[in-house]
């Protein structure tokens, strides 16, 4: 048997492919090199045959034959090895010579201790919190300080002999594998500094007080921290198990974007480590191109390793509120008439404004908010009306003006046009209503195939019609969270490279699907159906946390920055080694 494989493996393999072929299997599959081994002719032996006797085309030693015939296990053996070639062998063919290798290149770097490519490292590193896609890194960075990254990019950009991709990963909160980077190295941002050190509070004349965050800190930490000085950030996310380099690197936008802006409209500095390796420090007055493109910037341009934001005074508490529709013109109407009120030291302002969907489908995602002696008659409503929407908003206070900021309150939301009866409000401690998202476990054993569009709010009537009530309700499947809620257009930064529909209000809104292991592609039709209605429509919608894949389609997202897009990687990235999982400029 061993005869007859060798001499077939002979006519149809080139001795080239037959050398790779044998490489890959020591390096994978140490069992059956084992099998060969024990049968006596190992791989070792066979290459030696092929690169000093390239001629010879003479049988195996008999004593192997018989060895083969005599053990009938090791027959069997080298029939499942037979067929795990016939598989393996397509791979064999694409691979490249382990000799040499771009990791080999990396261990001459001082950093070479601190990277890693153990089973638990790479696997950690090939998914993210979507769980849709897989992408298995070369090696994974756990830097110690922030030069050890500028070391890696420095020497990938100057020195490395074939072409290395580089990704930093801070929580791995993207969906679509935004995080990755096939072949390259990811860099975990998290083994960075201590969180105890990564954020440091101060105050200037000219500033107030800010904070100085590392780029690897995560939103909660941040909290803590600044709360031990009677401070806090003015602009948060829903979730605050995200870093900071991570949500700055997209926009960072929740509730309090109505008033304060994204989170990218509160930073007033930067540390950067560029595509070229250099280390940066931008802010609109220095390198101003990079602080304005890195920000929103899809982590093109730079790493964030540290980010001077704005602080305001901390609130105590928060008189949290959630009203019930029926009439989808109310709700929107509403909704904009809430956030008008946006000035950032007006006292009639609400602090926080956001909305969703209520469905009987989905009510696991809504309904925790209001005490179990209300579930019955919310039930009712929702059968009722299949579908209704919730304004949710929220005022602050120090604790100690709790009388004011009730009848603050009661002004604000005067004349509203909820379902009468449907307002149901709670008084929670600051602290637990930023938190009120809670700690997610990780995406072992769900997928999160989510969608997270702008809408243009002089189309979202449209929306409502075309989505909500005829994709997402006919087809009955969405049991998570779906988030409506306008913003001010005003609030944001042109210069920044987040894109945003170009009318002076949009809505934001995020289908925030989980689903089994098995179900995800049900979810993404739906998605892919939301997005060819919005097109087939003229809706110009722009998706957050964009999943494109094609240079057509990121054209059209950035619209008229695309081309201050381009000339930015040109120049801080030019190469292209970083954040290739978001498919911008690495296609493949």
């Amino acid at each position: 048997m061993a005869f007859y494989w060798k001499e077939l493996l002979k006519e149809q393999l080139p001795v080239f492919v037959e050398i790779q072929l044998w490489a890959w299997l020591r390096n994978s599959l140490p069992a059956c090199v084992f099998i060969y081994e024990t049968l006596g002719s190992s791989p070792s032996q066979i290459r030696h045959k092929h690169l000093h006797t390239p001629t010879c085309s003479s049988p195996p030693c008999p004593s192997n034959v018989r060895t083969a015939q005599n053990h009938p296990m090791a027959s069997r053996c080298m029939m499942i090895l037979l067929i795990m070639m016939s598989t393996l062998l397509p791979m064999a063919c694409q691979s490249k010579p382990l000799t040499n290798s771009p990791y080999d290149e990396l261990l001459s770097l001082p950093i070479a201790d601190d990277l890693h490519v153990d089973p638990e490292s790479i696997g950690e590193a090939s998914v993210d919190y979507g769980l849709i896609v897989r992408e298995i890194p070369l090696a994974v960075l756990r830097p110690s300080y922030p030069e050890d990254i500028a070391t890696l990019v420095a020497f990938v950009y100057n020195e490395y002999s074939v072409p290395l991709t580089i990704s930093a990963r801070g929580c791995g909160h993207s969906v679509h594998g935004q995080a990755m980077a096939r072949d390259g190295v990811v860099v975990d941002m998290t083994s960075l500094g201590d969180k105890r050190r990564g954020t440091t509070v101060s105050w200037s004349w000219s500033l107030g007080h800010y904070a100085d965050v590392s780029g690897q800190q995560l939103w909660i930490d941040v909290l803590e921290e600044t709360l031990k000085h009677g401070v806090a950030p003015v602009s948060w996310t829903d979730y605050l198990y995200l870093t900071l380099g991570g949500t700055l690197s997209n926009a960072g936008i929740s509730g309090e974007t109505f008033r304060y802006g994204p989170q990218i409209s509160n930073v007033y500095e930067m540390d950067v480590i560029t595509g070229t390796g250099h280390f940066l420090t931008c802010s609109p007055h220095k390198n101003p191109q990079l602080f304005y493109s890195v920000l929103g910037g899809l982590g093109q341009f730079g790493i964030i390793t540290r980010a001077r934001i704005a602080l305001g005074q901390a609130p105590k508490r928060a008189k949290w509120v959630r009203m019930l529709y029926s009439d989808f013109s109310a709700f929107t109407m509403d909704h904009e008439r809430l956030i008008s009120r946006n000035g950032r030291d007006q006292v009639e302002a609400l602090d926080y404004v956001e909305g969703m969907l209520v469905m009987r489908r989905n009510s696991d995602s809504w309904i925790s908010f209001f005490s179990p002696s209300d579930h019955q008659r919310l039930m009712s409503l929702v059968t009722e009306h299949e579908l209704l929407y919730c304004i949710e908003v929220a005022k602050f206070n120090d604790g100690s003006t709790q009388s004011t900021v009730d009848k603050d309150l009661e002004m604000i939301l005067k004349d509203l046009r909820h379902v009468p009866e449907f307002l149901f409000q709670k008084d929670v401690a600051y602290v637990d209503f930023l938190s009120r998202a809670g700690v997610e476990q990780g995406p072992q054993n769900k997928t999160h195939p989510w969608l997270n569009l702008f809408v243009p709010k002089s189309r979202i009537a449209d929306f409502n019609t075309g989505v909500f009530k005829n994709i997402v309700l006919k087809k009955n499947i969405t049991t998570g969270l779906v988030l409506i809620y306008p913003m001010n257009h005003d609030k944001w930064d042109d210069r920044m490279s987040a894109a945003i529909p170009d009318e002076d209000v949009f809505y934001t809104v995020g289908f925030l699907h989980s689903s089994g292991l098995g179900d995800w592609q049900e979810f993404d039709l739906q998605n892919k159906e939301v997005l060819l209605f919005c097109e087939d429509n003229g809706i110009k919608v722009k998706q957050y946390l964009p999943n494109y894949s094609t240079e057509r389609e990121w054209m059209e997202h950035f619209g008229p920055k695309w081309r201050t897009f381009q000339e930015s990687k040109a120049q801080f990235d030019p190469k292209m080694l970083l954040s290739p999982g978001q498919r911008i400029f690495n296609h493949n």
